[in-house]
């Protein structure tokens, strides 16, 4: 049970925010957008996770981006985010944005993974019960399935609109002729493709270099990055070694040989491009995703209301000089 006393959201909460239109849709997405990928599963404190959520909303976050496996455990995530709704943002669903996905493994068998009809469908109705939600505005394919036809992955998007089980389809880390197949399909039957969510930061470029980026906007669908912060590397967490409470050492998606080279020299002087802006390199790093015209919107992370507020500045940065961008590019593409 819930004891605290009713949440009321911030007056000024839409004041500083920056919204950006998704292609050529009629939604607006706030410029930072928050993700439930880890800190709001059930091996974390829900107030903790709770006070994050209600100091993104007074923030201007309208966005909140979940899938049915984020947690830790599988479902936990979106059972917080159950829990917020029904106590917290019920009186505010009509000012939400709130996403959620399925494609990759969440129960045994032959039916709880990939791309089916049986899957995709399954697996909404669940996460529909775990977030208290009788809809949500956006559903995701979250990974393309070459296994099963693709007429019937994206036909169970059409219908869950149609049914309306979601207001909008998107789908995510699909390779470009996939993609380009997705966006004909889904506006052929009347439920265009709203956005495209895609791995995208100064280290990986790879949505850039293989088109997904131009090929989402000549669509008409909007672009939202993750990982804008390279899974921590784009921060001052290693800029002196690897700390022991870092996720290299504890090997938790990201690996040592991250730091290889002269990796560390280069996110030290990336880190001087960024005070020289007034900016953390992490700031900077969000800045810089956002500086393509492209992008609708980028999902953050946060494990404490400061690191929050922390990367909200990032939306009023100074515009990138052609020498910054010239430096950057020179620090962070592979030669």
């Amino acid at each position: 049970m819930i004891n605290d006393k009713p949440y009321t959201a911030a007056d000024n909460r839409y004041e500083t925010m920056k919204y950006r239109r998704s292609g050529h849709s009629g939604v607006l997405l706030p410029e930072i957008s928050l993700g439930l990928w880890q800190n709001f599963g059930d091996t974390v404190p829900f107030a903790r996770s709770r006070e994050i959520l209600h100091k993104a909303f007074d923030l201007g976050i309208v966005h909140f981006d979940l899938a049915n496996n984020y947690g830790p455990s599988y479902g936990s995530a979106e059972e917080t985010f159950g829990r917020v709704m029904e106590h917290s943002f019920a009186p505010y669903r009509d000012q939400l944005f709130i996403a959620t996905k399925a494609g990759y493994d969440m129960w045994p068998g032959p039916y709880g993974d990939h791309g089916s009809r049986k899957y995709l469908m399954a697996s909404l109705d669940q996460s529909l019960r775990r977030m208290n939600l009788d809809y949500v505005d956006l559903f995701y394919s979250h990974r393309y399935d070459p296994d099963t036809p693709l007429e019937e992955t994206l036909q169970a998007l059409v219908d869950i609109v149609k049914r309306g089980k979601a207001l909008y389809i998107g789908i995510s880390r699909w390779p470009a002729e996939a993609a380009d197949k997705a966006y004909a399909y889904l506006s052929q039957r009347d439920v265009p493709c709203l956005i495209y969510q895609g791995r995208f930061n100064m280290l990986d470029r790879e949505v850039e270099t293989a088109g997904l980026l131009a090929r989402a906007e000549a669509s008409g669908a909007g672009f939202i990055a993750f990982s804008p912060l390279a899974q921590g590397l784009l921060t001052s967490r290693y800029l002196d070694g690897i700390p022991a409470d870092s996720r290299i050492a504890s090997g938790w998606h990201l690996s040592a040989s991250a730091l290889q080279g002269d990796m560390i020299e280069r996110l030290r002087r990336l880190d001087e491009i960024a005070r020289s802006r007034s900016q953390s390199l992490a700031q900077m790093a969000l800045s810089w995703v956002l500086s393509h015209k492209e992008v609708t919107s980028v999902i953050v992370g946060a494990s404490s209301v400061a690191q929050l507020e922390d990367s909200v500045k990032a939306v009023d940065a100074p515009v990138f000089t052609p020498g910054q961008l010239e430096l950057i590019d020179s620090l962070t593409i592979s030669k």
